[in-house]
């Protein structure tokens, strides 16, 4: 699997990366999970994204693959309590968060703590990166970053603290490529895209129940791309590799609980690059079709 070194980092990352939520969320069982990983990791995977509040999410990955610890780059999020009886961006709360994932993770450190969606004003306060910033020195993470959308990224690329930016970005999602992208890029950043397949929200054909999907489905009813009205695993691979040939993506997380969807996924990258034609006329078609309130979805 192709490999891209992740901003100014000393880490080349697999541009296909593993979300957790999913197993979390979706109640997975530590059988699955060690069966879903292992095969990535042993098909060249080797970036692996959980969060604070991802259920389970972490236990589940620290019981299965913490004995592969040098096999892959491991990012976590911290900022909401989950959990803890203190206030979201607590400063006493992410400590706490903090050594919660690495006890859960079965780790010493992560490779990339971000801060978990926080708005512009917790950031200018100062204290939230702060304690970042002391996980780091004691060796708790390699690096710190922002996870994040629309202004609230914007502020916390431009304050230049951060190693990473974590960010949505797909058919569905573009304000990120003129807001965000050219800023990190300017300054070295890692840049790991979520939700770059948009939920696969074009394969429904009503508005769907899951609530996550629905903003993304509203938008592909306007944007009609003509690349995606399969609504076959062709159409996921090139909304997949969209995500990919943006500027300044590294890798892009996919979350599921079945192998048989990794392999998929995978399998999917091995046409190569997205032609130009096709990455421009999705471009074009979002510049004439989309609204000025589509900003960056969480």
């Amino acid at each position: 699997m192709e490999k891209r070194a992740y901003g100014k980092t000393d880490m080349q990352v697999s541009v296909l990366g593993f979300g957790g939520a999913e197993i979390g969320f979706e109640g997975a069982t530590p059988a699955q999970v060690e069966k879903l990983l292992n095969d990535a990791l042993d098909s060249g995977l080797n970036v692996i994204d959980t969060a604070e509040c991802y259920a389970n999410s972490e236990e589940l990955i620290g019981q299965t693959v913490a004995s592969r610890r040098d096999d892959y780059f491991l990012f976590t999020k911290c900022g909401h309590a989950s959990g803890f009886d203190l206030p979201n961006w607590d400063p006493k709360l992410l400590e706490l968060s903090i050594d919660r994932s690495l006890r859960r993770l079965r780790t010493d450190y992560v490779d990339v703590i971000h801060l978990h969606t926080c708005s512009e004003e917790t950031l200018r306060r100062g204290e939230a990166i702060e304690v970042l910033q002391r996980a780091k020195e004691k060796g708790k993470t390699r690096y710190i970053g922002y996870s994040g959308d629309h202004t609230d990224a914007l502020y916390a690329v431009r304050t230049g603290a951060f190693d990473s930016l974590m960010t949505s970005v797909n058919v569905a999602d573009q304000e990120a490529i003129e807001l965000t992208l050219p800023e990190a890029a300017a300054r070295g950043m890692g840049v790991i895209v979520k939700r770059p397949i948009a939920n696969f929200a074009w394969r429904y054909d009503a508005k769907p129940d899951n609530a996550y999907h629905q903003d993304y489905w509203q938008r592909l009813q306007k944007l009609d791309y003509e690349a995606l009205r399969s609504k076959d695993e062709r159409s996921v691979g090139t909304a997949l590799r969209f995500a990919l040939a943006v500027p300044g993506v590294h890798t892009a997380i996919v979350g599921t609980k079945n192998p048989e969807r990794w392999r998929t996924n995978a399998a999917l990258l091995d046409e190569g690059p997205l032609p130009e034609e096709t990455y421009r006329s999705i471009r074009e078609r979002w510049k004439e079709a989309a609204e000025p309130d589509w900003i960056g979805l969480e």
